[in-house]
């Protein structure tokens, strides 16, 4: 029996990783040397934020930014900005799945790879790892939509002056 070519949909929705990448990477270190004298525990702050954008037909770029600061009082222990992009491949699916798609699924994905980067970017400083808590991409995606559903009804409640 020969092996016939399996034939694949068309319409079959499609979602792959077509590439990971680091876009930015920036690291400051600016009172090495004296920082690494100071026995303090520094409070560390973590920023984190996305975007994406169509790049070609059924093809994304997503892009996680993080930025993570060391402070010892008024004084910087050391700051990294990472942002890390995805190229994805997704074709067929419904428009109202898109935005979850790009806004939680794809960031979920490439998340482990940029908490390494800032991880590593911290340790080549000299400095203990930091590592990145989870992130509920989710949470994050339905409070966005909440921001500008309220948007949208504070602008249409909005009396307009003529």
């Amino acid at each position: 029996m020969a092996d016939t070519p399996v034939q694949q949909d068309p319409n079959a929705p499609i979602f792959s990783i077509e590439k990971l990448y680091v876009k930015d990477l920036s690291v400051e270190n600016p009172n090495a040397p004296h920082s690494y004298l100071w026995r303090e525990s520094p409070s560390v702050q973590v920023g984190i934020d996305h975007e994406h954008s169509a790049i070609e037909d059924g093809y994304y770029n997503v892009v996680l930014k993080v930025t993570a600061t060391a402070m010892l009082a008024d004084k910087t222990m050391f700051l990294v900005e990472a942002a890390f992009g995805g190229i994805f491949h997704i074709r067929n699916f419904p428009d109202a799945d898109m935005a979850p798609l790009l806004g939680v699924h794809c960031p979920n994905i490439m998340f482990p790879y940029v908490r390494e980067v800032v991880s590593d970017a911290v340790n080549r400083m000299g400095y203990p790892p930091i590592y990145l808590q989870p992130i509920n991409f989710e949470a994050m995606y339905q409070a966005r939509v909440q921001q500008q559903l309220e948007a949208q009804n504070g602008a249409a409640a909005q009396p307009t002056l003529q």
